[in-house]
């Protein structure tokens, strides 16, 4: 993305409010940012926010923004989720250049500024286990109580620290902690843990390793040798900051980046802990980490979202100090607005019932002309198949008549898009009693949709030429919870049973077949669909990105 498309994209808010001022200033010659994802998980949309406000403010202001990987915690890291990371950022429409880095790239001197803390007294190698560690640490109104080893010679520590980092002790048997203050109103200052003892495989580093940084260790050090200028991070790490800063000035560090915090992406309908979302595809809840009912940019792409979409969502939520809960239908919003611009029309069948228009010639056919785009011209046209035999939707016909139903019925007339008035005057139903087939009657002055005699009809229908339609299967996608705030102690229990909904017997138009891989149509009167990944010439299979209907517009228009 250019600057110019960047910075016509951006709204104003606090932090850049502040870069600004830096610039102003001459505090900082040039803007440096950075989104440090762990690959531990497919990023998703409230790392889209991140990305575009880091990224972002380094495009407006001319800068740079490093991706870099916080890859110190080899158990669960893999380079399927740094691959994938890579592909979501470059999507979503940024670009790192030659500026991607990884944490493990600073292991040597992270080690080196470990042993300086020791020897400065400022650090132990602790022997307590986890439990008795987080026991010992106090809580929001009682002070932690020092280790029984906060005391250790330097000598003593220095010569732990190296056997641990030789191998020589089991994962657990000792940490390395800082020596802060275990009465500190700040839990985070309570001697926190710098490294602890890891026997595991680094998808860079190998078995090079025994030990591993802690995230609280590793990031304020990687900014500092990165000379990161604005290190923007959410409200969780507010209180994270003062130890950021303690290190940054206890160690040699070549520069001071400053941190920010913003609140972070919550969505209604949605969950987006990443524990929670790597237990739904390990669960089996979902198909991968790129289920399209997933808010993972995978799961984004695959379902048809353009990325243009959540730029503008980024865009209308703002950068904020105050956590909020956003309503999905924003997103949606921001969907449909973006694909009622730029997606082709066609027509498709969900659920199909047989129409026989009783006076029109046997074996004939006609060819009409339908529009690829209500509201763009230069979209063109293309040619449908008009017959004796049609498809059209269940719904769209009830053989007793609701109030307000306009649609199709005995003795009824409806319009069919592009072609003529039919009148439904029969009904075919099998042994069971079930509908199976209309019998219908066509004006042949209607041709395009108009009587000659002014005639008028109250509903339009879509429908497709039995003839050449295409078998295709939908997949309807909803969302995945029915709780509006679904709980993430309990996320299975708020699952929506109705989240996906397979449509094996569907038709398309022939023309919904020449769409490219990741192409979003309009089916009309449905909604938009993507083809999936899986889709192939002998099975096409479609996503419903999103249906028509807007309620958040709605509430817009309510003000």
């Amino acid at each position: 993305m250019t600057a110019e498309a960047a910075t016509a994209e951006a709204g104003r808010d606090f932090i850049r409010d502040i870069v600004q001022a830096d610039l102003d200033s001459k505090k900082h010659a040039q803007i440096v940012t950075r989104f440090p994802p762990e690959p531990n998980g497919y990023l998703h949309i409230g790392h889209a926010k991140s990305i575009a406000l880091n990224f972002g403010i380094a495009q407006e202001f001319g800068g740079r923004c490093h991706l870099r990987f916080d890859d110190t915690n080899p158990t669960k890291e893999e380079q399927e989720y740094i691959d994938s990371i890579q592909a979501d950022v470059h999507w979503l429409g940024y670009d790192w250049g030659t500026d991607l880095f990884y944490a493990s790239d600073y292991f040597e001197r992270l080690y080196g500024w470990a042993e300086a803390l020791i020897e400065a007294g400022h650090a132990y190698v602790d022997d307590q286990s986890q439990e008795e560690i987080r026991v010992s640490r106090g809580t929001l109104t009682e002070p932690g109580k020092n280790s029984p080893f906060r005391e250790r010679s330097v000598e003593e520590n220095l010569e732990l620290f190296r056997r641990m980092k030789a191998g020589e002790f089991p994962n657990g048997a000792r940490v390395l902690r800082a020596k802060i203050d275990m009465a500190a109103g700040n839990i985070n200052l309570r001697d926190p843990v710098l490294y602890r003892i890891l026997h595991a495989t680094h998808p860079r580093t190998g078995d090079a390793w025994s030990i591993y940084p802690s995230y609280d260790y590793a990031h304020g050090q990687s900014d500092a040798i990165e000379g990161i200028t604005h290190s923007i991070c959410t409200l969780e790490f507010e209180d994270h900051r003062p130890l950021y800063e303690w290190l940054l000035d206890k160690l040699p560090v070549p520069s001071k980046p400053r941190q920010y915090e913003f609140a972070r992406l919550n969505l209604t309908y949605t969950l987006l802990s990443k524990r929670v979302l790597t237990e739904l595809v390990r669960q089996g809840h979902v198909n991968g980490w790129d289920d399209p009912r997933m808010p993972t940019i995978a799961g984004l792409k695959r379902r048809g979202v353009p990325p243009a979409a959540i730029r503008e969502f980024i865009k209308r939520i703002g950068v904020a100090k105050a956590n909020s809960v956003v309503d999905v239908g924003m997103l949606e919003f921001c969907i449909r607005e973006e694909l009622n611009k730029s997606s082709l029309r066609r027509m498709a069948v969900l659920r199909p019932l047989k129409v026989v228009i009783e006076n029109y010639p046997e074996g004939e056919s006609e060819t009409l002309e339908a529009i690829n785009h209500p509201d763009d011209p230069a979209a063109g046209s293309r040619k449908i198949t008009f017959g004796r035999e049609l498809w059209i939707e269940q719904d769209d016909f009830m053989e007793t008549p609701a109030k307000k139903f306009f649609r199709l019925s005995p003795g009824k007339e409806v319009r069919l898009r592009y072609a003529y008035f039919i009148k439904c005057t029969d009904v075919v139903k099998n042994a069971a009693g079930e509908i199976v087939e209309l019998r219908c009657s066509y004006d042949p002055a209607t041709r395009g949709g108009n009587a000659p005699d002014g005639r008028k009809v109250k509903a339009t229908m879509h429908w497709l030429s039995a003839a050449d339609a295409v078998p295709a299967e939908i997949r309807v996608y909803n969302p995945l919870f029915v709780n509006p705030s679904p709980d993430a102690a309990n996320f299975a229990a708020d699952l929506n049973p109705q989240s996906l909904e397979v449509l094996s017997d569907a038709r398309v138009e022939p023309a919904a077949l020449q769409a490219a891989a990741g192409e979003v149509m309009q089916f009309e009167r449905q909604g938009y669909f993507v083809p999936d990944r899986e889709s192939t010439p002998d099975k096409p299979v479609f996503n419903r990105t999103i249906g028509l209907r807007d309620t958040f517009a709605k509430e817009v228009a309510k003000g």
